[in-house]
């Protein structure tokens, strides 16, 4: 798989491909068990948002196993599983978060441990 730049950016949205691979890896988490977003800050691409790092949300959903796309943004097809994890606004934000507030935030494996 080429690497990903803007001469070629157009050419790749219009053809659509999914990042999801048919790799067999074992899931480390399972819904409804609670993890930590790792407070990590690398120099290079990383697609956690830094609102989460260091947070607890719990497991909604395992999204599967995609390319990793930290490594793929250096040109590796590393295979990962994605989950979407939910975060409560006051976790995120403390009591200006509301108790009813919640985000949803999809994160790859690597980037979570667990609580």
């Amino acid at each position: 798989m080429p690497v990903l730049n803007a001469d070629n950016v157009a050419a790749a949205l219009r053809k659509g491909a999914s990042a999801r691979l048919d790799d067999d890896l074992p899931a480390r988490f399972v819904c409804g068990q609670s993890v930590r977003a790792c407070n990590i800050n690398p120099h290079d691409h990383t697609r956690i948002p830094r609102y989460v790092r260091g947070r607890v949300g719990v497991v909604q959903r395992d999204q599967g196993v995609f390319i990793f796309a930290d490594a793929h943004a250096r040109g590796e097809k590393l295979p990962q599983r994605l989950y979407s994890v939910r975060f409560d606004g006051v976790e995120l934000w403390g009591p200006q978060g509301g108790s009813h507030d919640a985000v949803y935030v999809d994160l790859f494996e690597s980037y979570l441990v667990a609580e």
